[in-house]
């Protein structure tokens, strides 16, 4: 009887050793086990995330996953993305982060975590040359672009009360949209203002008036803990060694 009650006891305690090793294990070691990190990238916002000639990833977001995931000691793969599905896909697993022009807000921290800044980006609105706009009441009834789902369409909503808001699924169409001239004005980024005047010089599209300015941030699931604060030192980490910096100089000049 004793002998009995004491393996019952050892696989009690066998069985809540096991347990306790499953509830600890988490996304850094699940991406350790399996040798890869999914992190989802928008390839048409340039100079974040793009295409070469050769129709091969580039862009200082790229290149900012590519360095992850080479410290890390695994596998990149991109899991391309659009503006309005980067913090869904964050969401239901199909990414294990976000390295996406994803801005730090009050709003998205409620559903998902940052890591610490790893750069800026400036929330803006823009314009021909000859059209003059100071503030969000010279856009009342004027058309402006912006990207349906991003921070760019929220500011332009909440500012320009007066403003016919015409939204896109993605900044590739945004920028298509704008340099062709179906749309004048537009809420988005600098760079993307940039890839709108290299395509299109005739506009003579120039930013207006910025928005806001806004950290960006590597998205996370709520909960994953130990992979932010690698996440975290491994920011710091470049960011003393120089190395996001030379990714941003790069792409960004």
């Amino acid at each position: 009887m004793i002998r009995r009650s004491t393996v019952l006891k050892g696989s009690l305690v066998l069985a809540t050793i096991v347990a306790m090793g499953s509830a600890q294990a988490d996304l850094l070691d699940d991406v350790k086990a399996a040798k890869k990190i999914r992190i989802a990238i928008d390839l048409g916002v340039p100079p974040y995330g793009m295409t070469d000639g050769q129709m091969n990833p580039t862009g200082s977001d790229v290149e900012t996953a590519r360095l992850l995931a080479r410290d890390l000691g695994v596998e990149l793969e991109i899991v391309q993305t659009t503006g309005a599905n980067r913090i869904p896909f964050l969401q239901t697993g199909k990414a294990d982060l976000v390295i996406s022009s994803l801005s730090v807000t009050p709003e998205r921290e409620k559903v998902i975590d940052f890591s610490v800044p790893y750069a800026q980006i400036q929330s803006v609105v823009a314009g021909p040359k000859t059209v003059a706009l100071k503030g969000f009441d010279d856009l009342a009834g004027k058309r402006m672009a912006t990207t349906r789902g991003t921070t760019n369409d929220k500011l332009a909503t909440e500012g320009a009360k007066g403003a016919q808001i015409v939204r896109f699924d993605d900044d590739a169409t945004l920028i298509t949209a704008v340099a062709s001239g179906q749309v004048e004005i537009a809420a988005t980024s600098p760079a993307l203002i940039k890839a709108i005047r290299d395509s299109a010089p005739q506009r003579d599209i120039e930013v207006k008036f910025v928005m806001k300015s806004f950290p960006l941030g590597i998205g996370l699931r709520k909960g994953e803990a130990r992979l932010q604060r690698w996440v975290n030192d491994w920011i710091q980490a470049n960011t003393a060694n120089g190395q996001l910096a030379a990714i941003h100089r790069r792409f960004h000049g």
